[in-house]
């Protein structure tokens, strides 16, 4: 590696020297030449070393010098090269003025000798100068008119330049298809130049226009280009893997979307790359939101906005309108999307409306200029006669004549435009203000519709409910009625009543969950449930709630297996009370005589699992899915008890309230598992 470092700095440094002794060489060889043509050529060799070299002052003296040289000889092509390098000089220093002046003189002297190369060269320079000034439309005009001659002669370092800067400004009039093409063609000239920042630069522009066309997949080929040229550069790594990102996010490829978004978000934070960052905070707005990680996407989006407004990145800035107004309707926060809406559309008309256009006065005051200095020109090289010169004037004036008359046309014109566009600006407010209220009130019909659908559910429920209960009890207390007035009446033996007495107990055990299934239901409804968790003994539990069905289950048959051990769980003790004693009153409701009902509880990935098992009935597949619903669904018991359809959608409210979850598995005439899962410690928010 040291090796190759010295070979390159000791090429460098004999380049160097090379280059300063061609200097040198050309400079001893102009003091001893006489006042002639080959002096002029000689001079003109050595400005063109001045001017790779860099050394701009040291060549314009010799320009000076070499210029009164080929005008006191008349050598018109010498005069054409020292203007051309001239102006170049001038372009470095980012003097425009005199650059395109020096252009102007050069262009003249070429046309005058039907130099066509020489003309191309120098209107490839002034479409360059024009194109970065912001007068694209004379820009291109320049430039195009050299390409044909560029192409015949195969100057790839000037086509390379052209190609360039005619994409470059057919992108910024928004002439994409036409940008596209040129900066394909520069990039075919860039890889045979081995011209690296070049290829970087097209390929990247052809990944912006190939995304902004919807043409993701090559996009992503050309930005995938970029990123694997420039592994060690953490700045382009950081920006372009942020807008891959962006781009497999438009195919919901997760996996690569997430890949190069948190790759890019890593990056820009390092390098404290604003603009990077902001680019990948958006995308991973975009992509959260998509997979409804809503608390995430929303605090990325936040930063987004923060950066956004700080550096006034105003189309990333739409971006997080445009997010921040789908995430607040996601989250059924309407008046908030309504206001992002109104952000959104605001921004984006400022957008349309400061779109790039060609600036009129100074062109005019370049046409003036070129023209001026090509009169001034065209008189000290041709000594035209004061004929000539006379009637130049009376052109002139007649030309000054009618830019007035045009100019004056152009301001009438222009304050017709202004009306006009200021009708229509109203109109498109007041139509964009219908919009917004048409907007506003489609989402308040939306959230009052869903309001009347809530009302109606619990209004059907209500009226299932009233059924139910009315039915039910007064089957349970009838029969209880029943039972005392005949011990009234006398009609019962002692005897005899010892024998109804399980039946009277079984009756009043009904009535009596009955009524505790339909309060709990109902503080439910009410919204009135508010959990207030401790940590508690599930073992303590299970044995407190097996006791109150003993008696039951001995006169049923049933046999009990407590497989519980003494375990903690974090939640309302009273609730899960509540929870275990409707799965065991189920399980002991579907047995029949001889069968088992187990209890148990385990440890499980952190988390507390009890489950209440039976061998009896078990579920079908299709009553599985009616389980756990807010309407009511029962069946009747073994014994034909009956339930309001309550109690499991009490439970699942119960646990997850508790932070945790509830399920079944079941085998139709085999048995059933209800197993409930509990957080063992307060769950991090």
């Amino acid at each position: 590696m040291n090796k190759i470092i010295t070979l390159g700095l000791l090429f460098t440094f004999f380049l160097g020297f090379s280059q300063t002794q061609e200097i040198d060489s050309l400079t001893i060889q102009l003091a001893f030449q006489k006042q002639d043509t080959l002096k002029a050529d000689t001079s003109l060799k050595l400005i063109k070393s001045l001017y790779d070299a860099g050394e701009y002052n040291r060549a314009l003296k010799y320009i000076l010098e070499s210029e009164k040289l080929a005008t006191d000889l008349n050598y018109n092509h010498g005069l054409a090269e020292i203007n051309y390098y001239k102006a170049l000089i001038y372009t470095r220093k980012d003097d425009y003025i005199n650059a395109i002046s020096s252009y102007s003189k050069s262009k003249l002297l070429f046309s005058k000798l039907q130099d066509t190369l020489g003309i191309a060269r120098v209107n490839n320079s002034i479409g360059i100068i024009e194109i970065k000034r912001g007068n694209y439309s004379k820009g291109l005009q320049h430039a195009l008119s050299a390409i044909n001659v560029l192409e015949k002669r195969n100057l790839k370092n000037d086509l390379n330049l052209a190609y360039s800067n005619l994409a470059e400004a057919y992108f910024s009039i928004k002439a994409y298809d036409k940008a596209t093409e040129y900066y394909l063609k520069a990039l075919n000239i860039q890889e045979i130049l081995n011209d690296t920042k070049g290829v970087n630069e097209s390929n990247s522009q052809l990944a912006i226009l190939y995304s902004m066309n919807k043409e993701h997949r090559k996009a992503i080929e050309y930005y995938t280009k970029v990123l694997n040229a420039n592994q060690s550069n953490d700045s382009i790594r950081g920006q372009i893997s942020a807008k891959l990102g962006g781009e497999y996010l438009q195919f919901n490829d997760f996996t690569n979307a997430s890949k190069y978004l948190l790759e890019g978000l890593n990056i820009n934070r390092q390098t404290k790359n604003e603009t990077g960052l902001l680019t990948s905070l958006n995308n991973l707005g975009a992509l959260n939101l998509q997979q409804k990680r809503l608390l995430l996407a929303e605090r990325q989006l936040l930063e987004a906005g923060a950066i956004a407004k700080r550096i006034d990145n105003k189309q990333e800035l739409l971006t997080y309108y445009g997010l921040m107004k789908t995430l607040d309707s996601t989250k059924r926060r309407f008046d908030r999307a309504f206001i992002w809406q109104r952000e959104y559309y605001d921004l984006k008309n400022k957008l349309n409306t400061n779109t790039t256009s060609v600036s009129v006065i100074p062109n005019m005051e370049l046409e003036s200029d070129l023209n001026i200095t090509e009169t001034s020109t065209s008189n000290n090289l041709s000594a035209a006669n004061n004929q000539e010169v006379s009637e130049n004037k009376e052109k002139m004036k007649r030309f000054k004549l009618l830019f007035y008359i045009l100019l004056a046309a152009l301001i009438i014109m222009g304050i017709f435009l202004a009306l006009i566009y200021s009708k229509r600006n109203d109109n498109v407010k007041y139509v964009q203000e219908l919009e917004e209220k048409n907007l506003k009130i489609e989402l308040q019909n939306e959230a009052f519709a869903e309001q009347t659908k809530h009302l109606e559910n619990v209004n059907e429920v209500k009226d299932k409910l009233f059924s139910i209960i009315s039915h039910d009890l007064k089957d349970s207390l009838s029969s209880i009625n029943g039972f005392i007035n005949l011990l009234k009446d006398g009609s019962l033996s002692r005897e005899e009543f010892d024998n109804l007495i399980p039946e009277l107990s079984e009756n009043a055990n009904n009535a009596s969950l009955l009524l505790f299934n339909l309060l709990n239901w109902s503080k439910s409804q009410m919204q009135s449930l508010e959990p207030k968790p401790s940590l508690f003994d599930i073992q303590d539990v299970f044995e407190d709630k097996v006791k109150l069905i003993e008696q039951r289950m001995e006169s049923k048959g049933i046999n009990l297996v407590d497989h519980s051990l003494r375990d903690f769980a974090y939640a309302d003790k009273s609730m899960i009370e509540i929870v275990i004693q409707n799965l065991l009153a189920n399980a002991l409701k579907f047995c029949n005589g001889g069968d088992t009902i187990t209890v148990s509880n385990h440890i499980s990935n952190g988390h507390c699992i009890l489950s209440v098992a039976d061998t009896g009935v078990g579920i079908s597949k299709e009553n599985i899915d009616k389980l756990f619903k807010s309407s009511s669904f029962t069946t009747t018991g073994t014994n034909n008890e009956k339930g309001t359809g309550l109690g499991l959608s009490i439970c699942k409210e119960l646990v997850e309230l508790n932070k945790g979850k509830i399920w079944v598995e079941s085998t139709l005439n085999v048995g059933s598992t209800f197993y409930v899962q509990l957080p063992k410690q307060k769950p991090e928010i």
